[in-house]
């Protein structure tokens, strides 16, 4: 099976190449392909991997209980193992699954001072948890967390180049609308993305297969294993609310106002009883968190309320695995995306903006005459995104672009929906398929 072309590619290539470089750890939600691109980095650019997988090979958790020093780690690892070669200089040393032998980080130190082997840690962010490791060498390591795959991963996995994508970019800088084609074949494959989602084993299913045979099943499979995970991971939290609340998503965002309520998960379930719940499910990397603003204005963080949010899958794949049957046939068949009030196109924007780096924030007044589902921010001004289903007037969008001073801090909104590029003095209108070049876009000015 051909591997797929990820972004942490180039992101290990360079980290190779720096000098007096840090052991990386490699964070990110279970099953998106973490293992599988370091392990074909590592044998493409080492004479020696020492790949150690500390849930399927539990004994090299003992390598670390003599000491944290490399010398002893070594002789501990080849008593085990005794035809392994640590060569200086040209070895990788591959730690999988840190979260199952928090010891190892703290081993990070003495292999950055030693400097004589690369080091690569990865494990899921279910399972890391520093406030159970000794030490996790503060300064002596470098972190990445790393996503599903994002959509222009997918144009990858599907032939296009660069240089396309680049095309793609230049288009928006100028404003000029793309081709009929262009709009209709670039469609399409966002659907499949939206369907399909970012999981490494079910994109490389569907462009194996050329159809979604099998993947509906891998999909719901993945929904399971996290629940199984939650059970598993989630110390000293009521893992019957965290399910509660994961198992809750799908429902809120099917709503008018997709605003989730921890009151309507259970019958007199409060929010004090729920305490660390939504952020446990945050840092596990399950779901996206979108936080109301409490006014317009800069700055975003701080400036929002913490009990008013909406969670959004992490995968919008995984979004519409979680639905019903009928939904289901509505969007694999009919290629209807707008049945379930837009929930599905405010998932895969928000999940799109996250992997540009962005925190989520949206706003919504209290007489709701003004409501925004995302805001992002460029060097001196804030930018409202308006997210549509369908092509319905943009009255609040309107109303944050007006040239009337009531928001000072907004200079142009963007409009994502099912229509060209295009401009009308107040909003950008884009297609939303190009939201994974949004931040490359509002910075334009800079590179």
């Amino acid at each position: 099976m051909k591997l797929l072309q990820r972004k942490i590619d180039k992101i290990l290539r360079d980290w190779k190449h720096t000098e007096n470089k840090m052991p990386l750890i490699v964070k990110g939600a279970r099953q998106i392909g973490k293992t599988a691109s370091i392990m074909q980095f590592a044998t493409e650019n080492y004479k020696n991997v020492i790949a150690i997988n500390f849930v399927l090979q539990k004994k090299y958790k003992a390598i670390f209980d003599d000491s944290y020093e490399v010398e002893d780690i070594v002789r501990n690892i080849t008593l085990i193992d005794p035809s392994l070669n640590f060569e200086a200089g040209n070895t990788l040393i591959f730690f999988d699954e840190l979260q199952d032998c928090p010891a190892c980080a703290t081993s990070l130190k003495a292999f950055c001072i030693d400097g004589r082997f690369d080091v690569i840690c990865s494990g899921s962010l279910m399972g890391i948890n520093y406030r159970e490791i000794e030490s996790n060498s503060v300064g002596y390591k470098q972190d990445y967390t790393m996503h599903s795959m994002d959509f222009e991963e997918f144009l990858w996995a599907k032939g296009y180049d660069s240089t396309f994508i680049e095309h793609l970019y230049n288009k928006m800088c100028s404003i000029t609308p793309l081709s009929n084609l262009e709009m209709e074949t670039l469609g399409e494959i966002f659907r499949e993305y939206m369907t399909i989602g970012g999981m490494p084993a079910v994109v490389n299913s569907f462009i194996n297969n050329g159809n979604y045979s099998g993947t509906l099943m891998m999909q719901r499979q993945l929904l399971l294993d996290y629940e199984e995970d939650i059970t598993k991971y989630a110390q000293g939290l009521d893992k019957g609310k965290i399910k509660n609340i994961y198992n809750h998503i799908s429902v809120f965002l099917g709503q008018d106002n997709k605003k989730f309520q921890i009151s309507k998960i259970a019958h007199g379930a409060r929010n004090r009883e729920y305490v660390g719940t939504v952020e446990w499910l945050r840092d596990a990397g399950i779901v996206n968190v979108c936080y109301c603003l409490a006014q317009v204005s800069l700055p975003l963080k701080g400036n929002y309320d913490p009990k008013s949010y909406k969670l959004y899958y992490k995968d919008t794949g995984l979004l519409v695995a979680s639905l019903d049957e009928e939904s289901q046939e509505d969007m694999r068949v009919n290629k209807n995306y707008g049945t379930y009030k837009g929930a599905i196109y405010e998932n895969i924007v928000g999940d799109m903006l996250v992997k540009q780096g962005y925190d989520l924030y949206f706003y919504r007044n209290e007489k709701s005459t003004v409501e925004m589902d995302f805001f992002i921010r460029d060097t001196s001004s804030l930018i409202p995104i308006e997210v549509k289903a369908t092509d319905n007037a943009t009255k609040s969008l309107s109303k944050l672009t007006a040239a009337d001073g009531k928001y000072p801090e907004i200079k142009y909104g963007i409009k994502l929906c099912n229509r060209n590029i295009g401009f009308n003095g107040q909003f950008y209108t884009f297609p939303y398929f190009l939201t994974f070049l949004l931040k490359k876009f509002v910075r334009r000015e800079l590179e």
